[in-house]
C-alpha cells in the first residue's frame, strides 16, 4: 500500500489543535508533523481548511444482526457510521439469537469480518442463568459485559441478586449498564393509565421511565460495584442526579465512570411535541435543567465518554402511543456532526467533543493503538469540513430505516474523508466497498 500524506490540516488532537500533517504508511500512522516535510513516493492529500480528527468510537450501538435485519445490519450501519466519522463501534448483544452464548458471540465476529465498514467489537451479554460462562470470555476480545437492568428483549433483564453479585466480583471486565428500576416503571405505568387510560401520547414517556426509575436503578449498581470492587460504566445516564454517583478523578483511576448519548445532549421534553415518538429512547430524554447538567458535566469530565445507543427501528414501527412505539433512533451517521453544532454554539469545544468521542472511549476500555491521533496508531482518521454544511435528507441518509430525526437539519459542518486503518473508506458523500475493517484487540492489563 502506497504512503499517504494528508497535509496543511488543522489537527485536533490530545487537547491541542494545530496545523499540521500526518503521514500514513499501511494501516498505521508513521508521523505526526508540525512543519512542512518533503514528500516523495507519497500520495498528497491537500487537507487545506479541513479539521482532521481521530475517527469516532462509539462504544454503545445496535447494529440489529442478526435477526432484527429489517431495521439495520452490520452493514448498512456500519457504512453510515463511516460516513459520520465513526471509525470503531461495540455492539450491543440483544440481537435475535441474543449475543449470551459463545457461539452467538462468535457468529457476530465472523459475519462483521466478511461485511463490516468499520472496525468492530461485540458486547457479551449478560443474563440471570449464564454467569457460568464469565471464565470463558477472551477478555482481549469484548470490551466488557452489558446488563440490562430495566425492562429488555426476552431474558436480558437481569434482576437475581446471586447473578448480579457473580457478575460483579467473577470478572474484572468492565460491567456496562443499562439502569431503570423495573418495578418503578410498572408503578408508574400502572398509575397512569388508571388515571388516563392506555392511549397515552410521548408526553407520559418521561413520566413513567421517571428519573426516579434511572436513579433507583444506578444507585443500587454503583453501591453493590463499590462493595465488590468492580469497574461499572453506567450507560446513557439521562439525569442530573445520577451525575453524583460518578467517580471523579484521572480516568484510568476510576472504578465507577458514566456516559451521555447524543440525543441527552441535544434534546429536552420540550422537543417531544416537535418530534413525537421519532425521539422516543429508553432512558427517556428529561428535563432541559437535566440536559444542561449532562452538558456540564461532559465539559467538566465527570462524564467520561458521548456516545450514540444507534438503535433504528422503521418508521412504522415508531407510531402509536408512548406505551406501543419502539423505543431508540438512528444516530451514528450525525453524531460527531451533532456535537461539533454544539461546539460552534459554545457548549463544547472541539478539543472536548474529540476527548470524549475518541480519546477517552479508547482509555476507558483500554483499547490497542486507537483513539488518537499517533505515530504507531491505527490509521483512523476523520476530516472535516468546517466551512461545508450538511442538510440531512433522505437522499444522504444511509440507515437502512431510512430516516433520522435530524432529518431537514442544517450541521454547520460535514465529515469529508474518513479512513480506517489507512484506507480512505469515506469521501465526498461516498463509501468505499473495500474491506479496511479489523477486529478491536484490548489491553486488559
Amino acid at each position: 500500500m502506497a504512503k499517504t500524506l494528508i497535509k496543511n490540516a488543522l489537527i485536533i488532537n490530545e487537547g491541542r489543535s494545530f496545523r499540521g500533517s500526518v503521514l500514513i504508511d499501511g494501516k498505521y500512522i508513521a508521523g505526526v508533523y508540525e512543519q512542512e516535510i518533503p514528500a516523495t513516493d507519497v500520495k498528497i492529500i491537500d487537507a487545506s481548511g479541513k479539521w482532521l480528527l481521530p475517527g469516532v468510537i462509539d462504544d454503545q450501538v445496535h447494529f440489529r444482526e442478526p435477526g432484527l435485519t429489517h431495521k439495520g445490519d452490520i452493514r448498512s450501519e456500519s457504512r453510515a457510521a463511516v460516513a459520520g466519522g465513526v471509525t470503531t463501534y461495540m455492539d450491543m448483544p440483544n440481537t435475535n439469537p441474543q449475543t449470551v452464548t459463545l457461539d452467538a458471540l462468535e457468529w457476530k465476529f465472523r459475519r462483521a469480518s466478511e461485511v463490516s465498514a468499520a472496525n468492530y467489537s461485540f458486547f457479551f451479554g449478560g443474563t440471570n442463568d449464564n454467569a457460568a460462562l464469565i471464565a470463558k470470555l477472551d477478555r482481549k476480545r469484548i470490551p466488557g459485559i452489558k446488563l440490562f437492568l430495566g425492562s429488555s428483549t426476552g431474558n436480558m433483564l437481569v434482576d437475581r441478586e446471586e447473578a448480579l453479585r457473580r457478575f460483579f466480583g467473577e470478572t474484572d471486565l468492565l460491567i456496562a449498564v443499562h439502569a431503570e428500576k423495573e418495578d418503578i416503571i410498572r408503578r408508574n405505568k400502572a398509575y397512569y393509565t388508571a388515571r388516563y387510560g392506555e392511549n397515552l401520547d410521548i408526553s407520559f414517556h418521561p413520566k413513567i421511565r421517571s428519573g426516579e426509575a434511572c436513579y433507583a436503578s444506578s444507585s443500587e449498581a454503583v453501591s453493590l460495584a463499590e462493595k465488590i470492587g468492580t469497574r461499572l460504566h453506567l450507560f446513557h445516564l439521562s439525569t442530573a442526579k445520577e451525575l453524583s454517583l460518578l467517580d471523579r478523578g484521572p480516568l484510568n483511576e476510576r472504578r465507577i465512570t458514566g456516559e451521555a448519548c447524543v440525543h441527552h445532549l441535544w434534546f429536552s421534553d420540550e422537543d417531544y411535541k416537535r418530534y413525537g415518538n421519532l425521539i422516543k429512547w429508553n432512558p427517556a430524554i428529561k428535563t432541559a435543567e437535566d440536559r444542561e447538567a449532562l452538558r456540564r458535566a461532559v465539559m467538566d469530565d465527570t462524564i467520561a465518554v458521548v456516545a450514540t445507543d444507534h438503535a433504528p427501528h422503521l418508521l412504522a414501527e415508531k407510531e402509536g402511543t408512548c406505551l406501543v412505539a419502539a423505543s431508540g433512533g438512528p444516530l451514528v451517521q450525525h453524531s460527531l456532526l451533532a456535537m461539533l453544532d454544539m461546539a460552534a454554539d459554545g457548549i463544547f469545544t472541539p478539543e472536548k467533543v474529540v476527548e470524549k468521542m475518541s480519546h477517552h472511549p479508547a482509555d476507558l476500555y483500554r483499547i490497542d493503538r486507537r483513539g488518537y491521533i499517533r505515530e504507531g496508531y491505527f490509521a483512523d482518521i476523520a476530516l472535516v469540513d468546517p466551512c461545508k454544511p450538511l442538510t440531512v435528507s433522505k437522499e444522504n441518509i444511509l440507515y437502512k430505516c431510512k430516516w433520522s430525526p435530524f432529518e431537514g437539519y442544517t450541521f454547520r459542518h460535514s465529515v469529508w474523508k474518513t479512513f480506517v486503518n489507512g484506507v480512505e473508506i469515506f469521501s465526498d458523500g461516498q463509501v468505499s466497498d473495500g474491506a479496511a475493517s479489523m477486529e478491536v484487540v484490548y489491553n486488559p492489563e
